[in-house]
């Protein structure tokens, strides 16, 4: 049944931006030293004349969302910039109203035919694999909804009932989710400050011994100079998976890095997360790595809050990856591998237990995946793809709204701070973080916040 909110879409227009790193990342055994953001905005109307203009931005993390071969990183760059650009334009063509869920759900079915088109005109011998595909969708999904609350003047996340969207949750998730909306699985006003997880990547320096030169930007340089700086007290931590020694004492040495400092500024609770980028040839190595951090520190293995996608995302082809007994231990998050629900669903059979929510794979798909995991009672985060500015903020604006998300991530200020200029100046308590916390209570304007 219609509603008179449906909107849309009248105008659809896009532009990139190249922002250089001011330190290299490296994580799965490879290393990122720039991005290029695609930006898309988007004019909508409703039924009864009102009109709104978003905008939606994510970096095209190609290096990570199509790591294969043969193509090379500029082909692989180039090809997901294509798709988006093509998408954000074929959105400007349809013709229907109606919610951004059902909107974002029927372009959706025009991304596997129009990626082929890219990849056969570029002449790549792989096909665009489905979560490249969600990157390079994924700014024209948030300018749909950015647009849609702006238009009624309400916040994106407050416009999500029954009173709103023409069907329940069933018609995108199956019958156990029939007569439920997505306002049951989200939060009215935003938490008013959540934790930043501060990345520490497998080339970043723990101490000065570490730094041949000094980047010498006035921004922090090593682990403890962060920590003081933004009081930090969650630490991700980027390992191999394909060297248990290195995995090892690399969290052990940056657990005795932060213990030193956290204690001399009288800092006791902080904690950890671990993302092994899917390098581990199977849930062994998990368990002995496990094992050897707790046998070396106890008190380190306590801080770990939860393991990222330790083994290969493509879940059907090595079902003998089962996490049941990693987690019983600590929460084992699928990352890579969840790109629909039916891969959810396979996670779960796999032993995973929890999700890792991401921007960059959809608006929409964020809400419903999230939703999902809420209903399944699995472990909740929010990780961004190093976001800079809007991209950030709007990763940040679903940690805030996802009841059971605790923490947030947000490295873009490590990597590449240029992306944030301007952003910073309209949003200071987003992008300066104090006591190790950001300020999400400001993310409560109409769209998606911000």
């Amino acid at each position: 049944m219609s509603k008179p909110t449906d909107i849309r879409l009248l105008e659809v227009t896009t532009d990139t931006e190249h922002i250089g790193y001011r330190a290299p990342i490296k994580f799965g055994g490879r290393v990122v030293t720039d991005a290029v953001l695609l930006n898309v905005r988007v004019e909508v109307e409703t039924r009864l004349g009102k009109r709104g203009r978003g905008l939606g931005s994510m970096p095209m993390g190609n290096i990570w969302a199509w790591p294969t071969r043969p193509s090379t990183a500029a082909q692989t760059l180039a090809a997901m910039v294509e798709l988006g650009q093509r998408l954000a334009h074929l959105a400007a063509e349809y013709p229907e109203f109606g919610h951004p869920l059902e909107i974002t759900h029927d372009l959706a079915g025009q991304r596997p035919a129009e990626a082929d088109r890219v990849t056969a005109a570029a002449g790549l011998r792989e096909p665009m694999p489905r979560l490249a595909q969600l990157v390079a969708a994924s700014p024209t999904e948030a300018a749909v909804h950015d647009a849609y609350g702006k238009a009624l003047g309400r916040n994106s996340y407050d416009v999500l009932g029954e009173e709103f969207v023409n069907r329940d949750l069933a018609g995108y998730l199956g019958p156990e989710f029939q007569g439920e909306y997505l306002d049951r699985y989200t939060l009215r006003q935003p938490k008013p400050s959540m934790p930043l997880y501060h990345l520490v990547g497998a080339l970043d320096p723990l101490t000065g011994a570490d730094l041949p030169q000094r980047i010498g930007d006035g921004l922090p340089e090593t682990l403890p100079e962060w920590i003081v700086a933004d009081g930090l007290t969650h630490l991700k931590i980027k390992l191999a998976g394909d060297d248990l020694a290195w995995d090892v004492e690399r969290v052990l040495s940056i657990d005795r890095v932060a213990a030193e400092t956290q204690q001399a500024r009288g800092c006791a609770d902080w904690c950890y997360s671990a993302d092994f980028n899917e390098k581990c040839g199977s849930v062994d190595y998990v368990l002995a790595f496990l094992a050897l951090i707790g046998e070396h520190a106890p008190l380190a293995l306590k801080r770990l809050h939860y393991i990222e996608q330790p083994t290969h995302r493509d879940l059907a082809s090595n079902l003998e990856n089962r996490m049941h007994r990693a987690a019983k231990i600590k929460p084992v998050v699928i990352d890579e591998s969840l790109v629909d629900f039916e891969s959810l669903s396979l996670s779960r059979e796999l032993g995973y237990s929890g999700v890792a929510l991401k921007a960059c794979k959809g608006h929409s798909e964020a809400l419903l995946m999230g939703a999902a995991a809420q209903k399944y009672q699995m472990f909740l985060c929010v990780q961004d793809l190093t976001c800079p500015g809007a991209s950030f903020l709007h990763s940040a604006s679903l940690a805030a709204r996802i009841p059971t998300v605790s923490a947030l991530e947000g490295n873009g200020r490590q990597y590449c701070p240029a992306g944030n200029r301007g952003w910073a100046d309209r949003f200071p308590a987003m992008f300066h973080v104090n006591d190790g916390r950001v300020g999400t209570r400001v993310l409560d304007g109409p769209g998606l916040g911000f």
